[in-house]
């Protein structure tokens, strides 16, 4: 049984095939032995009978004979006991699961489509599962499809059904579900082939720490040559060397498997690799890869012994994978946090660039107005000053008018003092007319001025009014002071011209019967009245005037006033602007405190998180400590029962009953060598099975003999 013929398993399912036809049937296996039987020498007879012996004294051999089952499985166990032995080993045999099979089939699962894609990729040079509508795939879908409906979470993953395959290579499909179903649930595979695939990291973990301690050189070599772990150990563990070593080999390596668990598959990498360390060092990362495909796999195809014992050499200390765990699991914690982290800062981030985008667009918005205000100013001082260069021309027209005002009534007075002659009276008239075209013009200024002032009154009445009540009370009383003077002016301005009008009429009074005499005179009189008229409106007109330069004065005013509130309003504006940051820096330093105070709050919660994790350890210990008392307690009690047992079986004559037993088995192997035909060895299975239960029935012994059909 060392080294086991890779054929064997083939001619077994193909036997199985010949013999029943489905493998739908319960109880059936592909075991045949009618190829086998032919040839089997003494040791391969008395390997039989032992592992015949193991199977039905299963309980016994795992209490008292431990040791030595795991020596004989790690030689490897005959692949016509494979089956039951497997199922064993799981403890498989009797699950609740096996009854809900036939209608978990009933069902339709949201991975049938991946299953059949997946399907002709398995084991495509296998006899079992060639063809599309072959016997195997329809029970290898089957089997992968009942899983993904019992298991939702994990539903079917890439590489599993390569373990499937070689179940259902050696068992019916129900058997092969059940025992697929404890490795799943207690083989850590469940892990491996979850969608997050965490268990798969933390084994990479686990051997790239033991390369580095064991093959430094190696280990040096690949990472120089960026040949990472994964990139070959991956297929190892996800298919437990099943597409990597040719399947005789990786079938011994499965039994140990079911055994020992994961350790072995740590131990064959590592002796894979100390075997092939002095040729990968050579290669580049292609001549590896080359390498890892055509040269590895085909190293031990002629004897498995090597590499299995190649592997038990290899140094292993659970305790430290153990840590090694705790490490990584401390690891993918931390990268956790980190990525929550990072999440948190990234969604602060945006948050903070759509704080900045609205603050922007309200700067600029506060921007546009401080233009919008600077270019309604610049255009009011223009205005400003064109109203300005318009009063200075009327104040130039105004004491213009003053002059000739002052130059007719000294003509005036002239008049009374001297005689009237002809050139006199021509320059009246000329005086007279050039008066008339200084009203025209007067009146046009007056009329344009009033125009103006009415604007501005209007425009006065459409400003913003503010608050700034003491100032404009002050420039009010300034105003009322200039109105008053105005007022005072134009009084004595009145005055005069009441004063001038009186003497006109006293001068015309006094001289009326001497101009009568004279048409001369007349006519000089008639001039004079028309100047003193002229000089009348003249007066009025500077009176109107005056009204207009108070009118100027009020709009001044209003002017400076609105200067002011304008200055008023930027003060403010940068006032609010120097708050703005001030709360921007406020804002700033509390994100801090706050970024501060959520940091203490993670670190609080890891803290928390550890020591949660470490009571819950203890608490694992307790009861894998009681657990271990129960079991010694039960192994007591039946080491107690066997006692008894042994001593009702001394006393009876089994001994005799077995040595027949032993002669009816030699002549059942006989019979089958000279006919060939499976009637005769099923019968046989039937006497040995029924004499063996009515052996141990007598002594009270329950015994389940698992001889499959």
């Amino acid at each position: 049984t060392s080294c086991t013929d890779p054929r064997n398993v083939t001619a077994d399912s193909k036997s199985m095939r010949s013999m029943s036809g489905s493998r739908r049937n319960s109880g059936s296996s592909l075991v045949s032995s009618s190829s086998a039987s032919s040839n089997l020498s003494h040791l391969e007879e008395d390997t039989w009978i032992l592992w015949g012996r193991i199977v039905n004294e299963w309980e016994e051999w795992r209490r008292k004979k431990d040791k030595l089952l795991k020596e004989l499985i790690r030689k490897g166990i005959p692949h016509h006991f494979r089956a039951i032995v497997w199922q064993l080993l799981g403890n498989a045999t009797d699950m609740p699961v096996k009854n809900q099979y036939s209608e978990l089939l009933k069902m339709s699962s949201p991975c049938e489509k991946l299953i059949r894609r997946d399907i002709a990729r398995t084991y495509p040079e296998h006899e079992f599962f060639k063809g599309q509508d072959s016997l195997g795939q329809e029970v290898l879908f089957n089997v992968m499809k009942a899983y993904s409906l019992v298991d939702r979470e994990v539903g079917y993953c890439q590489g599993s059904a390569f373990i499937v395959g070689l179940l259902l290579m050696q068992m019916p499909e129900e058997e092969a579900f059940c025992v697929f179903v404890r490795l799943m649930q207690e083989y850590r595979l469940r892990e491996l082939f979850k969608p997050s695939m965490a268990e798969l990291g933390l084994c990479i973990y686990q051997f790239e720490y033991l390369l580095q301690e064991q093959l430094p050189e190696l280990n040096v070599h690949f990472r120089s040559q960026s040949f990472h772990t994964s990139m070959y150990a991956s297929s190892w563990f996800l298919t437990l060397f099943l597409t990597f070593l040719p399947l005789p080999v990786a079938t011994r390596i499965f039994d140990i498997f079911m055994y020992e668990g994961l350790e072995i598959i740590f131990r064959v990498g590592l002796a894979i690799l100390q075997y092939n360390q002095t040729d990968l060092i050579q290669l580049d990362m292609e001549g590896m890869s080359q390498h890892f495909q055509k040269v590895i796999p085909h190293q031990f195809d002629s004897c498995p012994d090597k590499l299995i014992l190649r592997a038990y050499q290899v140094k292993y200390n659970p305790k430290r994978m153990k840590k090694l765990e705790k490490e990584y699991t401390a690891i993918k914690n931390k990268e956790m946090e980190e990525q929550i982290e990072i999440k948190r800062l990234r969604t602060e981030n945006r948050l903070l660039k759509q704080r900045i985008e609205t603050l922007e667009k309200e700067s600029a918005a506060l921007a546009d107005r401080l233009i919008q205000g600077q270019v309604t100013r610049a255009q009011e001082a223009e205005e400003n000053y064109v109203i300005k260069r318009e009063l200075a021309v009327v104040r130039q027209q105004c004491s213009t008018a003053s002059e000739s005002l002052e130059k007719a009534q000294d003509t005036i007075k002239e008049l009374q003092q001297q005689k009237y002659t002809e050139q006199f009276v021509s320059n009246l008239q000329t005086q007279l007319e050039e008066s008339r075209l200084r009203e025209a013009e007067l009146l046009g200024a007056l009329k344009e001025m009033q125009d103006k002032v009415l604007d501005l009154e209007k425009r006065s009445t459409c400003l913003p009014d503010e608050n700034n009540m003491a100032a404009m009370q002050e420039e009010v009383k300034q105003m009322k002071l200039r109105e008053l003077e105005t007022l005072r002016s134009f009084r004595e301005m009145q005055d005069t011209v009441t004063e001038l009008n009186q003497r006109w009429q006293l001068h015309l009074g006094g001289g009326g019967g001497h101009w009568k005499e004279s048409p001369k005179k007349n006519a000089m009189n008639e001039l004079q009245d028309k100047l003193m008229t002229v000089r009348l409106r003249e007066a009025q007109a500077q009176a109107e005037l005056r009204e207009v330069k108070l009118k100027a004065l009020q709009l001044e005013s209003q002017n400076q006033i609105h200067s002011k509130l304008i200055g008023r309003n930027d003060q403010e504006r940068s006032a609010l602007q120097d708050r703005l940051q001030m709360l921007a820096n406020q804002n700033k330093a509390l994100q801090a405190q706050l970024n501060e105070m959520k940091r203490k709050q993670a670190e609080s919660d890891c803290k928390s998180k550890e020591e949660v994790m470490a009571v819950r350890l203890r608490e694992a210990d307790s009861m894998a400590a009681m657990a271990e008392l129960r079991q010694k307690i039960a192994d007591l009690e039946i080491q107690k029962e066997e006692g008894l047992i042994q001593g009702q079986l001394n006393h009876s004559d089994s001994r005799q009953y077995i040595n027949e037993l032993r002669d009816q088995i030699t002549e059942l192997k006989n019979e089958v060598g000279h006919t060939h035909t499976q009637t005769a060895l099923f019968s046989g299975f039937h006497v040995i099975r029924h004499n063996t239960i009515n052996l141990l029935s007598l002594s009270g012994i329950t015994v389940h003999f698992c001889f499959l059909h």
